[in-house]
């Protein structure tokens, strides 16, 4: 993908070296606004391995303004075992409040969406809290469809640990 004007002289474009510290302030301000403010153990320096590594595993597109980033589509290849097909899982897409209804969340989402059609995906998914009413509204109104029958499993810390020795 290259890069894509949007509305106030914002640009879409693939993430790069350098947008560590914006990626990581949205992820941060994402924390915050889902009510998780001291969860984020996420570091430049992971980012930096993670997104441009020998061997990334996670991707991002990010949304600049006047040289800031203003928000994130942080993502990651996903396999169905039915389709068998890859799927983009899309693990956090964010815009600052402010820059919110300029279309930048679903400029970040269609590009993902365009990623799958052209790459022959089957799927682009993704979790979103029960209470966060508006996130949900704007899901709704781009035709994301709730899969009520699932739900999400995890397993963390001391659990995780304990399955390992198992």
């Amino acid at each position: 993908m290259t890069s894509r004007e949007l509305a106030a002289g914002a640009v879409l474009r693939p993430a790069r070296p350098g947008d560590e510290p914006g990626i990581l302030a949205c992820i941060r301000a994402l924390a915050v606004y889902e009510r998780e403010p001291d969860a984020v153990e996420n570091t430049e320096q992971m980012l930096t391995a993670a997104l441009f590594g020998d061997d990334p595993r996670a991707f991002a597109h990010v949304v600049e303004r006047e040289g800031r980033v203003e928000g994130i589509a942080l993502w990651f290849l996903t396999y169905s075992t039915w389709t068998g097909r890859h799927g983009i899982w899309l693990e956090d897409l964010f815009v600052y409040e402010e820059h919110r209804g300029r279309g930048y969340g679903k400029a970040l989402i269609s590009a993902l969406a365009a990623l799958c059609v052209e790459r022959g995906y089957s799927r682009l998914e993704w979790t979103v809290l029960d209470w966060n009413a508006p996130s949900i509204a704007f899901y709704r109104s781009i035709g994301a469809a709730p899969m009520d029958e699932w739900t999400t499993q995890r397993l963390t810390g001391p659990a995780l640990e304990a399955l390992a020795r198992a």
